[in-house]
This record gives structure tokens, C-alpha cells and sequence, in this order.
């Protein structure tokens, strides 16, 4: 596999991964708004500061993003007390629960939707799974 075929690969696992992740009936979310949203459960109660540090974000994207989040309920944000300037970032129990849920869900119906054969779905989810044990552990 060259650098190209890699590069695909990454897009077609990350709408993959999006299409599974999302319910049909609501907008999908940006690649820099998730990032925000991992950064934020990662990191809870950061700065909008320390969350365009991580991300590599301008700051007005960090804070607008977060800003649309609160509105949806998924953000929760508060002054913070050492400094009440800065506004920190924690991850509503309504992002968790949403998160936990769509953590649970495989793949599988989405390769064979996208395949149109299911026993090449079946090979590509263990091939998938593969990789993720040899690559993420």
C-alpha cells in the first residue's frame, strides 16, 4: 500500500466510522467539531485556550464550536474560579450517554450495506478487527 491508497483508505474509514456513528435523522458533524468534542471528554474542564492548543484550532473555531455544543446540551461550560476570564469546557451527561451508545455499535451493517455481499462484509470486519488489535493495543 502506497501513500495515496493510505490516504483513501483513512477517508473511506472515516465516513465509515461517521455513518455509523450518527443517527440519519441529524446533521453530521464536522471533522473539527468532533475534535473538539474528543478533546473536551478527554480533557475535562479545559479552557477554550488549552482546547486550541491540543486541537490546533483558532481560537474563534474552539469557541464557537463549543458555544453550538452548549446550545445542543452536549457541552456544559462555567467561568472558571481562578480566573473568571477564562471559560472551561466539561462534557454533559447527555454527551456521555450519546457517546457510550454509538461506542457500542459495529460496523458490520454499514460494510455489508456498503459491500452489497455480506460474506465480504464479514471478511473486511475481521480484517478490521485485525488491524485494530495489532495497531491500537
Amino acid at each position: 500500500m502506497d501513500v495515496r491508497e493510505l490516504h483513501h483508505l483513512i477517508a473511506y474509514l472515516t465516513d465509515l466510522a461517521r455513518q455509523v456513528s450518527v443517527n440519519p435523522d441529524e446533521p453530521p458533524a464536522s471533522l473539527g467539531e468532533i475534535a473538539v468534542v474528543d478533546d473536551i471528554v478527554t480533557n475535562p474542564g479545559s479552557s477554550v485556550r488549552d482546547i486550541t492548543e491540543r486541537t490546533g484550532f483558532v481560537q474563534s473555531h474552539v469557541s464557537t464550536t463549543i458555544a453550538r455544543l452548549s446550545e445542543r446540551g452536549l457541552v456544559t461550560t462555567a467561568a472558571d474560579p481562578a480566573d473568571r476570564r477564562r471559560t472551561l469546557a466539561h462534557p454533559s451527561d447527555a454527551l456521555l450517554s450519546l457517546i457510550e451508545e454509538r461506542a457500542s455499535r459495529t460496523v458490520h451493517a454499514a460494510l455489508a450495506k456498503r459491500l452489497g455481499d455480506k460474506a465480504s462484509a464479514a471478511r473486511a470486519g475481521q480484517l478490521l478487527d485485525e488491524l485494530a488489535r495489532l495497531l491500537l493495543e
